[in-house]
């Protein structure tokens, strides 16, 4: 038997403050922060698919605060039990994220593309998305934060502040 309440999620690209330990393994909105803080410019991968332009690679980003809204809301309603993908439902490009994190510093957008690690290139993802009907069919109806507003909220009250960690 399994227990009365319980719950697994499969967490897509989550960014949001206190992600600083780990190193390269930090979402990409930290990562792009401090090229742009550093040089002015930030990296992103040039696409080796036809389908794909240059930081059109898509993910599901999805603000912390909406992943511990959905754990709490699981947690609220336990007749609710099962695994689910913690994602927005929505696919953004690496360009959206990027150019959002220059309008939150209130920069310019510059982007130098460079070449995705041979490496990885022929592994790499193009696209990944949360299907979220099994979510919203258990009941969770809340709104997820678009990409501008957390990646600002993240900026502004996190990486540009003096203390971090606020």
């Amino acid at each position: 038997g399994s227990p009365p309440h319980w719950a697994g999620l499969k967490f897509f690209n989550v960014y949001g403050p206190n992600e600083y330990h780990k190193g390269g393994q930090m979402s990409v909105v930290p990562q792009v922060f401090k090229q742009i803080y550093e040089t002015g410019c930030a990296q992103l991968y040039k696409s080796h698919n036809p389908d794909y332009e240059d930081g059109g690679q898509l993910r599901d980003f999805i603000w912390v605060g909406d992943c511990v809204s959905v754990m709490l809301w699981l947690e609220a309603h336990p007749g609710v039990s099962g695994l689910f993908n913690c994602g927005t439902g929505k696919a953004r490009s690496f360009l959206d994220l990027t150019t959002a994190v220059f309008q939150a510093m209130g920069r310019e957008v510059s982007i130098d593309y460079v070449p995705t690690p041979e490496i990885i290139r022929d592994k790499y993802q193009y696209f990944t998305r949360a299907n979220i009907m099994k979510l919203r069919g258990a009941g969770y109806d809340k709104p997820f934060t678009s990409l501008e507003e957390g990646v600002g909220r993240y900026v502004s009250n996190h990486l540009m502040a003096d203390d971090r960690y606020l």
